[in-house]
């Protein structure tokens, strides 16, 4: 039995040091010295190709190296292949942190003020309290309901939006597509947290953002498909919207010469809000593997009819 590691090369010799100095007994593997294909149980990865997954005949679980699996093409995983998704510690704070700096941003107008210093603006705009603010979050899973709790602390009317029903303590939450236009036409900030399936894709558009308060800001850390380039860009420069934060586009990286690179009240940073440390991600996955070996079930198992 052997853990074939197959995903970011320059964190690989963390994993590797880590396994061999707290799970001896494991075999495991970085890629490409892959060795007996036909030992490997356990696959950690981030790009998963079906052909080389076809080659991997005794594969057990296949542990997404990220938080997202949009990325993986299910129909090249075997039926009795499980799926897991990463969340650990690393990834949970790095989304609280880039959330919440952009929240804070946004809310005390630091983007209004760096453009006015080329020029020495001195112009103090109107301060208002976090209370006066209201912050939705799109997608109630774990990253969701850690940055609502972070931004709970300073005060921020908080809301919450998703497919199936949640009960958070201190937010005001709504579930499924009826209760979807209620929920935006409260939200100052809205923040895409979603998982991208089909009913996904795209969701960032002109119906929604005119659903929006006007004058209200989107932070996309979701992934780009999530977006409507072109609707945001009509909002944006309608005054529907005043301020878009991307982590994510699509493509990634955008052509040089997207209009949303030059646009004044866009904001765009290279897929960093949130990455996989090993130093914290390393122990959870490999809990989730002894659970396995012990037959009690995985945490964080994808339901493949969802798609997250």
């Amino acid at each position: 039995m052997s853990v074939l590691y197959r995903s970011d090369a320059p964190r690989a010799a963390a994993w590797a040091q880590y396994f061999a100095e707290v799970a001896p007994d494991l075999d495991f593997r970085v890629w490409p010295d892959a060795g007996d294909l036909d030992e490997v149980e356990y696959l950690i990865a981030w790009q998963a190709p079906g052909e080389f997954l076809a080659s991997l005949p005794n594969l057990k679980v296949l542990f997404s190296s990220g938080a997202g699996i949009d990325h993986i093409d299910f129909s090249a995983i075997p039926p009795q292949v499980q799926v897991v998704r990463m969340v650990e510690p690393g990834i949970i704070n790095g989304m609280i942190e880039y959330v919440t700096m952009s929240v804070l941003a946004l809310h005390r107008d630091l983007f209004d003020y760096v453009r006015m210093q080329p020029s020495g603006g001195w112009d103090p705009i109107e301060v208002l309290p976090a209370s006066a603010r209201s912050v939705g979050v799109m997608g109630l899973g774990v990253l969701g309901q850690a940055v609502l709790d972070r931004l709970g602390t300073f005060g921020f009317q908080r809301l919450g939006w998703n497919r199936s029903a949640k009960q958070i303590e201190g937010v005001r939450c709504y579930a499924g597509e009826t209760s979807l236009a209620e929920f935006l036409g409260k939200c100052d900030i809205l923040i895409c947290l979603v998982p991208l399936t089909d009913a996904t894709r795209g969701i960032l558009g002109q119906r929604l953002f005119a659903a929006l308060p006007r004058g209200a800001s989107v932070i996309n850390v979701g992934r780009g498909p999530h977006l409507d380039q072109q609707a945001l860009l009509a909002a944006l420069d309608s005054g529907q919207l005043s301020r878009a934060i991307l982590d994510v586009t699509d493509p990634e990286p955008l052509d040089p010469n997207h209009p949303l690179w030059r646009h004044p009240r866009v904001f765009i940073t290279p897929h960093v809000a949130s990455m996989t440390q090993p130093e914290t991600a390393a122990p959870v996955l490999l809990e989730n593997l002894r659970r396995h070996q012990r037959g009690e079930p995985l945490s964080d198992l994808i339901d493949r009819s969802k798609g997250y």
